[in-house]
């Protein structure tokens, strides 16, 4: 008897020199739970208009924050009982329950996670990795006792609530919440709370979207646990099992304005690192407005369509079957937007008929009928399109059983750019960068270079009057030539004849080239580049006469920033899209300082705004008149049509449009500024003005003061004054060798030079 005691006490001895000497091995490794006291997660960065709505965000993880307190009973509830029952009572481990999810854990193809506590599923999420080994598990059941320990109950729920993966991305039970119903995780009703409680045993297994019937009897086996709890009754739990899941998906916020954020976020990078952007979860407050960009959005698409369809159909449409691509399985990058009234979007044609289309995008579907595609000229649909084509749609109408009536449109490859920034602060309102960005991020409002054509003049005729030139000067549009070291350069107007004298306004509201030319001619054209720069181009411009018609390559946000000095009575502050940064705990960071300079003087920005008012008045771009409001501005044409431009100003805002094709063709003929540029300005200002019927700019009101505008944006707010730019002393008289090749200047611009641009996509997008 003796020996068998001394023999089991051995063994017991022996058993837990073992115990110790793994507990010694595997705790050497563990993270220090104090860590835990300092973890911040990551956090999502998200992006709010000048009216706090919010509109963009960016993160490594989808996750919002969120107090205990913030966290509703009935998700505590459902999480305990289908999770952890046990959780207000043990010390963070069932010691039953883990040696059976450490066996599963082992042997299961899938991770049996659903057999932990929630402290063990925090530790393991927060600290270890997905490894399969008894020792991976006993680190848990370790880091588990020590958080237990740390901890109270309501600090671990917490922890967990926040961390725990949910699945598409979004992490913790308010960002789940966001994603999956589009409300606060504080505002869920019973079924809706027991939906997300159901998800972190396998958010991809029972994700509502891929498997909703799965993810059904997974939500109704959380009901059934919390009615066995006496959570709730079982008339609770009868009325949430017949509810259906009630999905309402949160649109992605992105897409109002992707270009705009897109630029924020280069800035944001460039100021505090990727890290710090994508995950320390700051608030930034930025310029845009979402209504303004609502009515960009739709000006750009509304008029680009216009054109598309008086450039008759093109054809040549992609096709997914003759791609050797299934149909069935196909999905355009615009389906996963939502489809609503308004909206273009690609669509797949499923089946074709002489009089009618069926088109598929996504789950949806729209039948086209004959006077949906009129304007095509084509009678019958089986005579232009085939199945598989992909084809372009504006969703007319929504119908109540989910189909839809929609227009056939066309997207050959025309672009359109735009955007619209406050005179007062230089602050952008609106900005679209393309028809449609989820096939095509390239900014065209900030990372085009393109030919200005006419747009241009403004920088001669301001040189010309700084010099001294009245707008009642007489000039002679004749013929004539300009003699250069490379030869004579002969130039012609856009209208192929001459009126002879007139006065300079008369010129610059008609888009005569060959005033135009003179007076670059009589400044000289470096001194004309030379005012370009001090509006704010920075593009380089090379010094040959042909710029002064608009060869050079510049920006549409250029264009901008520099028009807005006139109705600003010279002074220049420079485009911006942040008001500020505040980090997640409230504290503002950097301030966002305006930069601020006086380009020309009162009298000169005044001038000028006679001339530009002149063009809207009875000149190019008359047709704004009907507007009915203080408008200025210029249009702009280049050789064969390749752009069309218009940049104009109210009071209060200064807008630029642009249209033409990424590889440089023709957008056709007459397709001039004022055609294809004017309208969608037209239609984003008619918007602008509404809002403020009785503006007037400087030079009809009171004399204007010395502008100052805030470094920051918090009050109060200490104020950078303007300081004058001297004006150069020396003048080129002498006009520069004009480039190969300028010898003939048959239309608004010299022609287009090699500057390379995106091209139009040839594959089939996915």
């Amino acid at each position: 008897m003796a020996r068998a005691t001394f023999s089991v006490l051995l063994l017991l001895s022996a058993l837990f020199g073992v115990m110790c000497g793994l507990m010694l091995v595997y705790s050497v490794d563990l993270p220090q739970i104090d860590d835990l006291v300092k973890y911040r997660p990551n956090t999502t960065t998200t992006l709010y208009d000048v009216h706090g709505r919010a509109f963009g965000s960016f993160s490594l993880e989808r996750r919002v924050v969120v107090q205990y307190a913030d966290i509703p009973v009935n998700l505590r509830d459902a999480i305990i009982s289908i999770e952890d029952k046990s959780f207000e009572r043990n010390w963070g481990v069932n010691l039953f329950r883990a040696v059976g999810a450490a066996y599963r854990d082992l042997h299961a193809k899938g991770r049996a996670q659903g057999a932990s506590t929630l402290t063990m599923q925090l530790a393991r999420n927060l600290f270890l990795s997905s490894e399969k080994t008894y020792g991976r598990k006993l680190q848990e059941v370790l880091l588990s006792m020590q958080i237990e320990r740390r901890f109270t109950k309501e600090q671990i729920f917490t922890l967990y609530a926040n961390q725990i993966y949910l699945g598409r991305g979004t992490y913790g039970f308010e960002a789940g919440s966001e994603f999956y119903f589009s409300k606060h995780v504080k505002d869920l009703n019973l079924q809706e709370a027991a939906l997300l409680a159901a998800l972190p045993k396998g958010p991809e297994a029972y994700s509502p979207l891929r498997y909703p019937e799965k993810a059904l009897k997974r939500r109704n086996l959380v009901l059934s646990e919390m009615l066995h709890d006496k959570k709730i009754t079982a008339d609770q739990a009868k009325a949430a099992e017949a509810a259906p899941l009630g999905l309402r998906i949160e649109t992605p916020s992105n897409n109002v304005a992707p270009y705009f954020v897109e630029e924020v976020r280069r800035q944001l990078e460039k100021e505090y690192g990727v890290e710090e952007v994508h995950g320390a979860g700051l608030r930034v407050d930025t310029t845009l407005d979402l209504d303004l960009q609502a009515v960009a959005n739709k000006a750009v698409l509304d008029g680009t369509a216009t054109y598309e369809r008086r450039r008759g159909w093109q054809g040549h449409l992609l096709n997914v079957v003759l791609a050797g691509l299934d149909p069935d399985l196909y999905k355009h990058p615009d389906w996963a937007q939502p489809v609503i009234e308004g909206t273009y979007v690609h669509g797949l044609v499923g089946e074709v008929a002489a009089d009618h289309v069926i088109v598929k995008m996504g789950a949806r579907r729209a039948v086209l009928k004959q006077a949906d595609w009129a304007w095509t000229q084509f009678p019958t649909a089986d005579s232009f399109l085939r199945t598989g084509d992909l084809v372009y749609v504006k969703v007319d109408k929504v119908l109540p059983d989910g189909g839809m009536h929609a227009l056939l449109e066309q997207d050959s490859g025309a672009q359109a750019s735009m955007m619209a920034i406050d005179n007062v602060n230089g602050e952008v309102l609106a900005m679209v960068g393309g028809r449609d960005y989820a096939l095509s991020q390239f900014n065209r409002a900030t990372q085009a270079l393109r030919q200005v054509g006419s747009s241009f003049k403004p920088y001669v005729y301001t040189t010309a009057v700084e010099a001294g030139a009245k707008p009642t000067d007489i000039v002679v549009d004749g013929p004539t030539s300009f003699y250069t070291p490379n030869g004579p350069y002969t130039p012609h107007n856009y209208e192929g004849d001459y009126k002879g004298a007139m006065t300079l306004i008369n010129a610059f509201a008609e888009s005569r080239n060959i005033p135009a030319l003179k007076l670059a001619a009589k400044a000289g054209i470096t001194k004309v580049i030379e005012t370009a720069h001090r509006f704010g181009v920075t593009s380089n411009i090379p010094a040959f006469l042909p710029v002064a018609i608009g060869s050079a390559d510049i920006t549409l946000a250029e264009q901008v920033g520099a028009y807005s000095v006139f109705p600003n009575d010279g002074i220049r502050i420079e485009p911006h899209y942040i008001r500020r940064v505040t980090q997640a705990d409230g504290q503002p960071m950097h301030e966002i300082e305006v930069q601020v300079k006086e380009v020309i003087s009162v009298d000169t920005a005044r001038t000028m705004m006679q001339l530009l008012r002149a063009v809207v008045a009875y000149g190019t771009g008359a047709a704004a008149r009907q507007l009915n409001h203080p408008l200025g501005g210029k249009t702009g044409t280049t050789n064969n049509y390749t752009d069309a431009w218009f940049v104009g100003f109210s009071p209060g805002v200064t807008c630029g449009t642009w249209i033409g094709f990424d590889d440089r063709q023709s957008l056709g003929e007459k397709e001039t500024g004022a055609k294809a540029a004017l309208p969608m300005w037209m239609d984003f200002m008619r918007a602008v003005i509404a809002t403020r019927p009785d503006e007037v700019f400087p030079s009809e009101g009171a004399p204007k003061k010395q502008l100052e505008v805030p470094v920051g944006t918090d009050a109060p707010k200490p104020v950078r004054k303007a300081k004058p730019v001297e004006p150069d002393a020396d003048e080129d008289q002498d006009a520069p060798a004009a480039a190969a090749g300028t010898s003939v200047m048959p239309a608004d611009a010299a022609p287009e030079d090699a500057a390379e641009t995106p091209g139009k996509p040839k594959t089939i997008p996915h």
